[in-house]
């Protein structure tokens, strides 16, 4: 079974960075997409950004252009998304996706 699992939220202040990480396991492909939503409660899901495992088509939600940026790791089967100048509005819970398969999210809260 596809398996992904998120980590490195936490509480920082506007204009500071974070860092977050999706490990993936049990995808039998040699290349497939890895992608990142958050999600505040009561709010519809927003997808802000995935990338191949190749290291190709990326693609950043207008919301974070510019300031987030995603990356495969040395191994494949993990993502990053780099997240710089953050704002109180990139406050949700951030997952990792696989197709249909959602990951445990990781809470990113960010102060004014």
């Amino acid at each position: 079974d596809v398996q992904l699992q998120a980590s490195g939220g936490g509480s920082v202040q506007a204009g500071w960075s974070l860092r977050v990480s999706c490990t993936v396991s049990g995808v039998t492909r040699d290349e497939y997409t890895i992608g990142w939503f958050r999600q505040v409660p009561g709010k519809e899901r927003e997808a802000v950004s995935c990338i191949r495992t190749s290291g190709g088509r990326i693609w950043y939600a207008d919301s974070v252009k510019g300031r987030f940026t995603i990356s495969n790791g040395y191994a494949k089967n993990i993502a990053y998304l780099q997240m710089n100048s953050l704002k109180p509005e990139d406050t949700a819970v951030y997952y990792c996706v696989n197709g249909a398969t959602k990951g445990q999210g990781t809470q990113v809260t960010v102060s004014s």
